[in-house]
């Protein structure tokens, strides 16, 4: 989730973020992002500290009071070491000040990420298939695989949940954004093309679809694909 109230600034980040394949909801206030915030289960939330309704110490202070490990990285055009201060003892995990690189925060995202509620590896390895999660390359058998911003995301979100059943709206909540039509097609589309690319030329299959509960990544044989 990105909360930011400057509306350019907003869009701007959004597409920056969206560009790398991340999945963005989009806040403009304190409040609506403390409703957001009790409603879908984020990753990761860019936080502004001079927001209306409710400022952003205020809304960090209240997701740790409600339980949320959510990692935060704060925004802000404050510059004085106080500042700082003030908003890692809110429960920020990061801050970064305006006005910043893109390629920055990108890093820190990446950065915050792989931390997380449980610290993320930065390789992911199953049977002969291998992700990078840093330079987000993958590989099978050795040999590399190209695939779109998209199909990585989609890829990465089902490697972090190996062996477990995803469903439809799991990965359209993590992958896609707000924006997504739940009567599209666009997760098999997307499926399949995952398939072309992993499995296709391999006999082991690791990407199945299980018969009425959505898509598993996993080694094994699984009875239920279709």
């Amino acid at each position: 989730m990105l909360v930011e109230d400057e509306l350019s600034a907003a869009r701007m980040l959004a597409k920056g973020l969206r560009e790398q394949a991340y999945a963005v909801d989009v806040a403009t206030d304190g409040e609506e992002a403390l409703y957001r915030a009790s409603i879908n289960d984020y990753d990761l939330v860019i936080l502004d500290v001079l927001l209306p309704r409710k400022g952003g110490f205020a809304v960090c202070r209240q997701m740790r009071a409600a339980g949320s490990a959510v990692p935060v990285l704060m925004l802000t055009a404050r510059d004085a070491v106080a500042d700082r201060i003030a908003g890692l003892d809110t429960g920020a995990d990061d801050y970064l000040t305006k006005p910043f690189d893109l390629h920055e925060l990108l890093a820190r995202v990446r950065a915050l990420l792989r931390r997380g509620p449980v610290l993320r590896t930065e390789a992911i390895q199953l049977a002969d298939l291998t992700i990078d999660t840093q330079a987000r390359r993958v590989r099978r058998a050795g040999r590399g695989i190209e695939l779109t911003g998209k199909e990585y995301a989609l890829l990465d979100y089902l490697a972090r949940h190996p062996d477990q059943v995803v469903g439809r709206a799991e990965i359209a909540e993590h992958v896609w954004d707000e924006n997504f039509d739940p009567f599209s097609n666009l997760i098999e589309v997307y499926m399949q093309r995952l398939r072309r690319k992993i499995d296709e030329g391999h006999s082991r299959k690791l990407l199945h679809t299980i018969r009425g509960g959505g898509y598993m990544l996993s080694s094994g044989k699984t009875a239920t694909d279709v």
